[in-house]
């Protein structure tokens, strides 16, 4: 069997999150970079394969995967040595299951929010109202730190991965300082979840980059 194919682009957050996961279950990956500024993900080879045409899309033989929650599902599921990551206990996994959840539907929907305009639409700051609702994101996240060292479980889980890809880019917007738990989180898995360094924080300097110099000073 040959590589599972991703097609990526490696600044987006969702894109991150399964670069990690792989690395965490030591799975390589066949890398198909999609240039978002050039369309790419409109041309009609990649609609055939994806028609919401987003990536990441992953291609297991002929398995055709979209949406970054999803795909580190499955390849943990299948190539995962164990289930640290995803755990097959029901009560343990509904709450990863929930911090996905709390990714997709607010995390992300919120960066999304915030730098599709300053990316597409030449807004050059953050909204007020779209900041105070980052903000009460973070104090969730805060809530859900309290006391402990990672987001749902004694070692870190997909929950962390996901999140941590969106929430490092989404503090160059609207900083976590005021938020501890938060803060330290971030730190340790910056320290801990393997290939953070090669697979999460070049991406996402990019990113942040590229967002901070459409904003004003």
């Amino acid at each position: 069997m040959s590589r599972p194919i991703l097609y990526s682009t490696h600044i987006s957050p969702p894109c991150r999150a399964v670069l990690l996961t792989a690395e965490a279950i030591g799975l390589k990956l066949e890398i198909r970079e999609i240039n978002l500024d050039a369309r790419e993900q409109f041309n009609e080879p990649f609609k055939k394969i994806n028609p919401q045409h987003t990536v990441p899309t992953l291609d297991d033989n002929g398995d055709i995967i979209w949406d970054s929650h999803a795909i580190i599902c499955y390849l943990t599921g299948k190539y995962g040595k164990n289930d640290a990551l995803y755990p097959k206990d029901l009560k343990k996994r509904a709450i990863v299951d929930q911090r996905l959840h709390f990714d997709s539907g607010i995390l992300f929907a919120l960066l999304r929010g915030i730098a599709k305009p300053i990316l597409r639409d030449g807004v050059t700051s953050v909204p007020e109202e779209k900041r105070k609702l980052v903000l009460e994101a973070y104090e969730f996240m805060n809530k859900f730190l309290n006391k402990k060292k990672w987001l749902a479980g004694e070692s870190f889980t997909l929950a962390d991965i996901s999140c941590v890809s969106t929430l490092s880019s989404l503090d160059a917007l609207v900083p976590i300082s005021s938020y501890p738990d938060v803060v330290r989180w971030l730190k340790t898995c910056e320290n801990e979840i393997p290939g953070y360094e090669t697979k999460n924080s070049p991406g996402n300097k990019l990113f942040t980059e590229i967002l901070k110099s459409s904003l004003k000073e």
